[in-house]
């Protein structure tokens, strides 16, 4: 079992959605957060909501510089001395088809989404190789193995994660590291608002599917759960997600047919 209690929990994607449902959770149970995002504005905001505030530390953070990166896991681990989990929960989506979408937006998706976060893993890694402790926890998609219509490149991204946090997995596992993905299906919050369309724009809508997905709040509860059991992939959402994943395994050729008509917005 991982303990949460006490424990030094980095967090990216801090400011909104799970990340934000993350935070007060963590803080509840007696973590000690670093939270990070790009808007420091926001990150103070929601430092103001936690229980203890002396135990959470705000780190800006932007993703899509992955250079900037490694100066910025140092500032990380100066706040207690290292770190014994890494939670990657920052990321954009997407919302276009393949015809329509730019290369600068499946380049800017791919920075955030996959560079950005091994980037923050290879960073830590060796604080916690040295310690031979450490939990690197990765939030990445269903469509990680379900791949729907109008996200070419957010899946893309999320299936890249998946292969190198699989690796991951057994290139540390002598070292005491733990390696856990996390595949939420249709969560209420802001990403489809703020997913990128063709151009480079946020779409500036809440999807149906998403509108009535599970609350952060609960999808975050299940995720606590996963972490403090070491799983090492969980499934979180709807029957229709999590079916889908099963479906897409099992039955491609039947997945094939159903995804071209399913409602993904």
């Amino acid at each position: 079992m991982t303990k949460i209690k006490d424990s030094v929990v980095l967090i990216t994607g801090a400011s909104s959605g799970i990340g934000e449902a993350l935070t007060y959770q963590l803080a509840e149970q007696g973590a000690k957060l670093i939270i990070a995002a790009r808007r420091h504005s926001e990150l103070e905001r929601v430092k103001s909501n936690c229980t203890n505030q002396d135990d959470v530390k705000i780190l800006t953070i932007d993703l899509a510089d992955s250079f900037a990166i490694p100066q910025k896991a140092k500032e990380a681990e100066t706040f207690w001395g290292h770190l014994d989990m890494v939670i990657h929960c920052g990321g954009i989506s997407q919302r276009d088809k393949v015809v329509n979408t730019k290369m600068e937006v499946d380049r800017k998706i791919m920075e955030v989404n996959y560079f950005g976060t091994i980037a923050l893993t290879k960073a830590t890694l060796p604080g916690m190789i040295e310690r031979k402790s450490g939990h690197q926890v990765v939030i990445t998609s269903a469509t990680g193995i379900v791949s729907t219509p109008l996200r070419s490149s957010y899946a893309a991204s999320k299936h890249a994660l998946h292969g190198f946090y699989d690796a991951l997995r057994a290139e540390v596992h002598d070292e005491h590291i733990k390696v856990s993905i996390i595949l939420p299906g249709f969560v209420k919050t802001n990403i489809s608002l703020n997913a990128l369309t063709g151009d480079g724009k946020a779409q500036n809508k809440m999807d149906d599917a998403q509108d009535n997905g599970i609350s952060a709040e609960v999808c975050a509860s299940k995720i606590i759960t996963a972490i403090t059991k070491n799983k090492e992939e969980v499934y979180i959402g709807g029957l229709k997600e999590v079916a889908g994943i099963y479906i897409k395994r099992l039955f491609p050729g039947l997945f094939s047919k159903i995804v071209r008509k399913a409602a993904v917005t």
